[in-house]
């Protein structure tokens, strides 16, 4: 693991770059943001002047403080992903909340260290708030304040909360049928949150995230740090370790809960 003190060097430089990235993307919430279509016709797969120009700001800023490190990020790829150091990026999570004006879109930023994420942030700067969070600890800074979280015990499905961003859209056949059976054994299920969902696990307000195979590594590495040091778990459907590539996760604060609906993941699980 890396070491304590240089977390604590790069502690400030992650929140740094959620302001940088802050300042680009809130002038262009509920306002004109240039939206453009990439999917084709793969399907609606919405961009923004925000996503582009956020990373932009992102990678810039990097390479003024440390241009050795290697990034990889949704709009403009990868560069150097083989360094000892790589940031990986994803400015507007949730574009589709984003262009509908609803405040669950999320800036994630994380950092690898020889292939595994040690620290990361979940901004979401209209609400004010970067979930920051590392092996050592996770905490929440807001309005110059911060505070530790922790997730919540959930012994059960029959007791949790469970989110998911859009099953109907993401998840393909075999995956739907896996996420009906989790959902029909919570107790309360939540949609359409992103990975703003996955913050509200190390807040201790929801308990278990479920997402698919769709998913890329810049869509759920933020989450490893911050529930690692929230005393979450991160896993695919399979109960292991995620890869460098993305695919299915299972975001759990209990791990009680998470032992019960990867049974019902497995099915789907790749």
């Amino acid at each position: 693991m890396l070491s304590p003190e240089r977390l604590q060097v790069l502690d400030p430089l992650i929140l740094d770059l959620n302001r940088v990235s802050a300042d680009v993307i809130l002038p262009l919430f509920r306002a004109e943001h240039g939206l453009e279509d990439k999917g084709g016709d793969a399907g609606f797969d919405p961009v923004t002047m925000a996503d582009r120009g956020a990373e932009a700001a992102i990678r810039q800023r990097l390479a003024e403080v440390f241009p050795e490190h290697g990034v990889i990020g949704e709009e403009y790829g990868e560069d150097r992903p083989e360094q000892e150091f790589v940031w990986v990026l994803d400015p507007v999570d949730g574009t589709r909340a984003f262009i509908a004006g609803l405040p669950v879109w999320t800036t994630l930023i994380s950092l690898r260290w020889l292939g595994e994420p040690v620290l990361s942030t979940i901004g979401q700067p209209y609400l004010g708030e970067v979930f920051v969070g590392s092996p050592t600890g996770s905490r929440l800074v807001r309005g110059g304040e911060s505070r530790p979280l922790r997730v919540r015990s959930c012994f059960g499905l029959s007791e949790a909360t469970i989110a998911s961003t859009d099953p109907a859209a993401y998840f393909e056949t075999d995956e739907r049928a896996a996420w009906e059976k989790v959902r029909a054994a919570a107790r309360l299920t939540r949609l359409g949150c992103d990975a703003y969902a996955y913050a509200m696990v190390a807040a201790g307000c929801i308990d278990l995230v479920v997402e698919s195979r769709a998913c890329k590594c810049w869509d759920i590495e933020a989450a490893v740090p911050l529930l690692a040091g929230a005393g979450g778990v991160v896993t695919d459907w399979n109960g292991q370790p995620i890869g460098r590539k993305g695919g299915q996760i299972a975001i759990a604060g209990d791990r009680s809960c998470l032992e019960e609906a990867l049974p019902l993941l497995e099915p789907a699980a790749d």
